[in-house]
């Protein structure tokens, strides 16, 4: 789904990274810096720049006694860094399982899923600033994490993530479960521990229920995951909420602030699971996920012999969802949403080239 990019580079190391990305500037030229691109949505134009792919990989670990610190380049695979972490017994990120995509985004986003964050675990991130055009070390409090945001993601221009540090407890059992849901599963009560091994099963058990694992057999998988973040009201919205919508479901916050299920809000908007607009439609496994069911095709074989002679695989032509199409849903859940709860949502993917 999308474009084209006008020209395209592949980073290996973090100093191919920063001199690619810094080229690029001093010629003036955009760029666009790409993950594992589980969680863009790019235009139907493409990108009129230059889209650098970071291949950056490397994990180091240093022992400290009851915990270890962990830094991953930014290209490394973020699952098979937690599937490491839990045969390892490195607690932290156990709950995060099965999200798709590479080390260096998960501080931009603050990546989250079933009671954990990495903003919980993260002590540095290494970044290239194209403002001062330096490498710079920052530490956790310096990211500005809050829900699903940072810094980064204040400032997609400024920075670019060359290698994030995580500390993680020695533990063979996980961080007290934090999500009702995942609890449920789990047999325990909120609070309690399991082992890394346990949690991790449960969550990837959760996920796939919802389409939320990567998998070619299953149409409901070719997504970007929730596409809308849960929404986060201070009292004045909470209490309008109220009026509207009494005994709504509700996560109160530290500071006062309640936490708002978007997929309750869409389904009680009247979306349902599966509804969809011309070739786009919501998942019929969960309402936060978008999907594009017609980019789910048959493998087959390339029809260039060098292709051919290389084992390029090939995907058979489709009659897939442009990127207009995924947005015109987007736009018709969220004004629905709007219209009868008074609550915007806001989109967790990162739009390239597109406005809600």
């Amino acid at each position: 789904m999308g474009g084209r990019a006008r020209a395209f580079a592949e980073a290996a190391t973090a100093d191919e990274l920063v001199a690619l990305v810094a080229a690029a500037d001093r010629d003036g030229e955009p760029v666009l810096v790409l993950g594992g691109g589980s969680n863009v949505l790019i235009s139907d134009e493409g990108f009129d720049g230059l889209v650098v792919r970071v291949g950056s990989r490397g994990v180091a670990v240093r022992d400290e006694g009851d915990r270890v610190v962990v830094t991953a380049q930014a290209g490394e695979d973020w699952d098979a860094l937690v599937t490491r972490a839990v045969a390892e017994g490195w607690s932290g990120v156990e709950c995060l399982s099965g999200i798709p995509g590479l080390v260096g985004s998960t501080p931009i986003q603050n990546v989250g899923a079933y009671g954990q964050d990495v903003s919980q675990t993260v002590t540095g991130v290494r970044v290239y600033d194209r403002r001062a055009g330096e490498v710079l070390d920052l530490d956790a409090a310096e990211c500005g994490f809050a829900y699903r945001h940072s810094a980064f993601k204040a400032d997609l221009a400024r920075y670019v993530v060359l290698a994030v540090t995580y500390t993680l407890e020695k533990s063979g059992t996980s961080r007290p479960v934090a999500y009702q849901e995942l609890a449920g599963r789990l047999g325990v009560k909120p609070g309690d521990r399991v082992t890394l091994h346990e949690a991790r099963h449960a969550v990837l058990e959760l996920r796939r229920g919802k389409g939320m694992v990567l998998d070619a057999a299953d149409p409901d998988t070719c997504s970007a995951g929730s596409f809308f973040t849960n929404p986060v009201l201070d009292a004045g919205q909470a209490a309008d909420l109220d009026r509207r919508a009494p005994g709504f479901p509700r996560h109160e916050m530290p500071d006062g602030a309640v936490k708002v299920p978007a997929a309750w809000l869409i389904e009680h908007a009247g979306f349902a699971k599966g509804y969809g607009r011309g070739p786009a439609r919501i998942s019929t496994k969960h309402t936060l996920a978008l999907t594009n069911p017609g980019g789910h095709a048959v493998t087959g074989f390339p029809a260039d012999p060098e292709e051919v002679a290389l084992g390029v695989p090939h995907r058979a032509p489709h009659h897939g969802a442009t990127a207009a199409d995924l947005l015109a849903l987007a736009r018709e859940v969220r004004d629905g949403v709007e219209a009868k709860f008074g609550v915007t949502l806001v989109t967790e993917p990162i739009l390239v080239g597109l406005h809600l």
